[in-house]
């Protein structure tokens, strides 16, 4: 899933750019999904409805995740470089936590 702190438009927009086809992503969360707090969006994974204990997600920004540190997987920004393998750098560590 995708799960981000911007308004619904630009996560159809970003969506478009990441999975075209439609088969890749199966739900994607924005704004209206967030718990806003003094005016600053947040991401709160209880929305999802899984088990936290078993749920890990990547961001770039401590900021948006107060609630849920511990889930999250902090990682560079992508600014749309082509040759950026940050994610594929993960795929070991995402390995074995799903193996956890």
């Amino acid at each position: 899933f995708i799960y981000t702190t911007a308004k619904q438009d630009y996560a159809k927009k970003l969506l478009e750019v990441l999975d075209p086809k439609k088969k890749l992503i199966r739900r994607c969360l924005s704004q209206s999904d967030c718990v806003c707090s003094r005016g600053c969006y947040w991401k709160d994974l209880t929305c999802l409805g899984r088990d936290l204990a078993k749920t890990v997600a990547l961001d770039h920004s401590m900021q948006g995740f107060p609630a849920q540190a511990a889930n999250w997987i902090l990682v560079p920004q992508w600014c749309g470089d082509p040759q950026d393998e940050e994610l594929l750098r993960l795929l070991p560590v995402l390995g074995q936590l799903g193996q956890a």
